[in-house]
């Protein structure tokens, strides 16, 4: 058996997630920030030392499309080989067809996966019944918290034999998907569960990397820079958004004296199953006064509390408005308030009609359906600083609802046609959950739209 000496001096933050990777305690470990941080490198450098650690393991390296795998972190898996004198088809073979790496010395093997989620494999059957001993995503932003979740049910190949714990590396630059809600924000708010951990790591705690590199970033547009230089995960710089992060804040913060001739509405989303939350939203004007959260509850129930709140608020029955859509229709009906129906025709507007010019251009057949021109309608608001809430909203909620509001973006960018928003179900593989705030706000805007439309006083 051949003797290889690996040389290697990681930086500080790569020893630190090696240490975590390490513990007896830590499954899962959300690793970067910024560009340039090391991610692929430290990814690849730990399976490379598990396999030749423990022999006949089995390791998956994943990203959301193979060939963006096979092109890069790959390559910095090769690199790595090279480096620490590892010869191929001496120490190990690369099977391109199975995509498998094997380490000729201890049988064990990398098998490189395709973790996109494909209409016709929504349950990633593709990964087949294999069992891993432990697993590395690269570039998990463009994962889904489904490719996520099955991928980690698959770690558990020999951990006994091993006296392994259940390990999953992710690695990625800031993002607006499940990393931002399980990872970032409860690092932030010191509530990350203590099998879970995040480690930032920027372009500067990288010692390897050229200087030319960085002023690079240094050039960038702000929002790249933030996210790629500074690593902030605040910031989202993908073009097909409706909502600016600063837009969305200013309405927690934009309060202005309400006149007293507003009139007051109700909307609301309706849970339908499952961990979807009933959602009800009490509106003075274009002023979000109370928003109401309830979960596990019958149509009942929720008719009932739907009608005390009509009551204390002052809100006439035909300024109510609710999802009408599955469950909610039958809510809709025993309470005979206006139902919203997502798929339906967008409305059509006349000029004369219009509210402030609210939306004459581009006119109804440029949308999709009549949920993708209540958002369209809803971002211009917001940028336009018309929508408010009420300053008491609790941290939780508004959390929340910058989230929800944030994965709003343009369907089929690209391409030409109607105008259409990203449907409920891709939203909730990239939250966990149903954007169930943002829509029931969305709902108001169906008032502004409306025909028989009486102009907001401001």
């Amino acid at each position: 058996m051949r003797e290889v000496k690996i040389s290697w001096t990681p930086s500080v933050k790569q020893s630190q997630a090696l240490e975590i990777l390490e513990d007896n305690k830590t499954n899962e470990l959300l690793f970067g920030g910024g560009a340039g941080g090391s991610k692929s490198y430290l990814g690849s450098a730990w399976l490379i030392l598990n396999c030749l650690r423990y022999p006949g393991s089995r390791w998956l390296m994943g990203r959301a499309v193979l060939k963006d795998l096979k092109d890069s972190t790959l390559l910095t898996l090769f690199e790595i080989c090279k480096d620490w004198g590892l010869v191929r088809d001496q120490d190990f073979k690369y099977n391109s067809v199975d995509a498998v790496i094997t380490f000729l010395q201890t049988g064990s093997t990398i098998y490189l996966k395709d973790l996109f989620t494909y209409p016709a494999d929504p349950e990633f059957d593709s990964l087949g019944s294999r069992e891993y001993t432990g697993a590395f995503i690269d570039e998990a932003a463009q994962i889904t918290v489904k490719a996520y979740n099955i991928t980690k049910s698959r770690i558990r190949y020999k951990l006994d034999e091993f006296g392994l714990i259940p390990k999953i590396l992710v690695c990625s630059n800031p993002c607006k998907n499940f990393l931002y809600s399980d990872f970032y924000k409860p690092s932030k708010n010191n509530t990350l569960p203590s099998y879970k951990k995040f480690l930032p790591a920027l372009v500067t705690d990288n010692p390897y990397i050229s200087i030319h590199y960085i002023n690079n970033l240094r050039k960038l547009d702000e929002l790249s820079k933030q996210r790629l230089l500074f690593g902030n995960w605040e910031y989202d710089d993908d073009e097909t958004k409706l909502f600016e992060y600063d837009d969305i804040l200013r309405m927690f913060t934009n309060i202005k004296n309400i006149p007293h001739r507003s009139e007051k509405y109700i909307t609301g989303d309706i849970a339908r199953k499952g961990k979807d939350k009933t959602v009800i939203v009490v509106w003075f004007g274009l002023h979000i006064e109370k928003i109401y959260v309830y979960e596990k509850q019958d149509l009942k129930t929720t008719r009932k509390k739907i009608e005390l709140i009509m009551s204390k608020h002052e809100v006439s029955i035909n300024h109510v408005i609710l999802d009408e859509d599955g469950l909610g229709g039958g809510v809709v009906d025993e309470l005979d308030v206006k139902g919203f129906i997502n798929n339906s025709r967008a409305l059509e507007l006349k000029i004369d009609n219009s509210p402030q010019g609210a939306f004459t251009e581009p006119p109804k057949h440029n949308y999709a359906n009549l949920k993708s021109q209540c958002y369209y309608l809803l971002a211009k608001y917001v940028a336009e600083r018309k929508i408010n809430i009420y300053p008491e909203v609790n941290q939780q909620l508004k959390e929340l609802l910058i989230e929800d509001l944030e994965q709003v973006r343009q369907k089929d960018a690209d391409q030409d046609g109607k105008l259409a928003v990203v449907g409920k179900k891709q939203v909730k593989e990239q939250l966990g959950r149903s954007p169930d705030y943002s829509d029931a706000i969305m709902f108001r805007m169906w008032f502004e739209l409306r025909p028989s439309y009486s102009p907001h006083i401001c």
